[in-house]
């Protein structure tokens, strides 16, 4: 029987009951329903690892990241400090999988072996054995992508050029995904640590490499983390920060996690691949013009969007999917023809109005009904300028793109517009209609 690590800190850290865990970890994860579709993912997240009533939330918003990597993301790279024992080194374990109440995540032993030259990397399942500050992060990461295998290092005395050693030698591409657990200062009064710990943001931002421990317990490999971020040129982006005092605890004596998100690639990068799809489908069928495809992992995704034309900055089609029914690659190529040939409120787009065209694509999250008990409450839900809306009466539906904010800023006129699009009086009762909201990230270029 393979040997496997049990989880140690269940029902102390996180609960220890499967399913009431796993509704936990979904709640955290939950609570940014309302974020714009991502298509570009973290290379590597900095995350907190005390008790999740504490910490919980604002590691959730690092895992939300996560949310384009499932099915890309096969691997997991996890340092954290040692608590427990003296560690001279990086601690691997000799044990085939990590348990938690979730079930239990296989180790790379393949990848371990691959440090077994570097005279940093140890052996030790003692340093593992107690350890919390890689076990927490475990339910989030096996909520988030799904299968996966695990490298983990317990980060004990060590230089920080040693800990970028193994990184970079562990680095790997899409397929692998870098976590270093750490929380911020420990045990000042409330105004002290806010100060102590916003300086220690700013440089974690800056990539400073010599943060130290009294500003972050797993100084160590964050140093070598962000000494790889400085040499590759990855953007570092905070995501969330606090302390324990601002989620379960007094201000006497606190304790300061956040979440970061280092980037190779950027959304501007992935957009700038949606819009040539775009082009390369119209260019297709109006020359018969072909482009070698564009391959990636993350255009294989289920994927909604919408392709706008304008020409000369005035509408010229507009076609889109609502739900991810298809990879996202086909989604943008099917409705770019549509926009061009199939929008039935214009003719077909010629070769000689091509040049006066520009493109856009809009990603769409995924639809979220919105609740509401009067016209006055949906009124306060939606956010003018920034919410798409979907409106279903008598069986029929229609959408207005965030974008069409711009000329109807007015909430009630841009539901009364709405209203119309989808054949009914502007003065409808909304309390008869269904009404969902979505958001979008929007490219465009020419």
């Amino acid at each position: 029987m393979a040997s496997i690590r049990p989880a140690a800190v269940t029902g102390m850290f996180y609960p220890g009951e499967p399913r009431a865990l796993a509704a936990e970890v979904t709640r955290f994860l939950g609570a940014d329903d309302a974020a714009a579709p991502r298509l570009a993912f973290p290379k590597a997240l900095v995350v907190p690892h005390a008790g999740y009533v504490y910490s919980g939330a604002v590691a959730a918003r690092a895992y939300q990241e996560l949310a384009p990597a499932r099915g890309i993301v096969r691997r997991v790279v996890l340092l954290g400090p040692a608590h427990r024992l003296p560690v001279r080194g990086l601690a691997a374990p000799s044990v085939e999988a990590f348990e938690t109440p979730l079930g239990s995540v296989g180790l790379d032993r393949v990848a371990l072996r691959s440090l077994a030259d570097l005279p940093q990397v140890v052996q030790s399942d003692s340093a593992h054995a107690l350890e919390h500050a890689l076990e927490v992060q475990l339910p989030f990461l096996q909520t988030v992508l799904g299968e996966f295998s695990l490298v983990p290092l317990a980060v004990g005395m060590v230089s920080v050029a040693q800990v970028a050693e193994v990184l970079e030698r562990l680095w790997g591409g899409t397929e692998t995904l870098l976590v270093v657990s750490t929380d911020l200062s420990h045990y000042h009064a409330y105004a002290e640590a806010r100060r102590i710990d916003a300086a220690t943001l700013a440089r974690i931002a800056a990539r400073a490499t010599d943060i130290d421990h009294d500003e972050a317990c797993g100084a160590t490999p964050l140093n070598g983390l962000l000494m790889c971020a400085r040499k590759r040129d990855l953007s570092v982006r905070l995501l969330a920060a606090c302390n324990s005092a601002d989620t379960a605890g007094g201000k006497d004596s606190v304790v300061g996690y956040s979440s970061f998100a280092l980037y190779e690639h950027s959304d501007a990068q992935s957009g700038a691949a949606l819009i040539a799809l775009a082009r390369a489908a119209i260019e297709k069928k109006l020359f018969g013009r072909t482009r070698a495809p564009l391959e990636a992992p993350w255009l294989e995704r289920p994927g909604a969007t919408f392709v706008t034309l304008l020409k000369d900055g005035e509408l010229r089609g507009c076609i889109g999917s609502l739900e991810a029914t298809r990879p996202l690659a086909q989604d943008v190529a099917e409705n770019a023809l549509g926009a061009a040939f199939g929008d039935p409120r214009y003719p077909e787009l010629s070769a000689a109005e091509w040049p006066q065209c520009e493109v856009e694509v809009s990603l769409l999250s995924t639809p979220r009904p919105i609740r509401f008990t009067d016209e006055a409450d949906l009124l306060r839900q939606i956010r003018a300028g920034e919410d798409g809306l979907i409106l279903e009466a008598e069986g029929r539906r229609a959408t207005f793109l965030p974008q069409v904010w711009q000329g109807v800023p007015d909430k009630r006129a841009f539901l009364g517009e709405l209203l119309r699009k989808a054949g009914q009086r502007a003065d409808t009762r909304l309390e008869s209609c269904r009404i969902s909201s979505y958001r979008v990230v929007k490219f465009d270029g020419r």
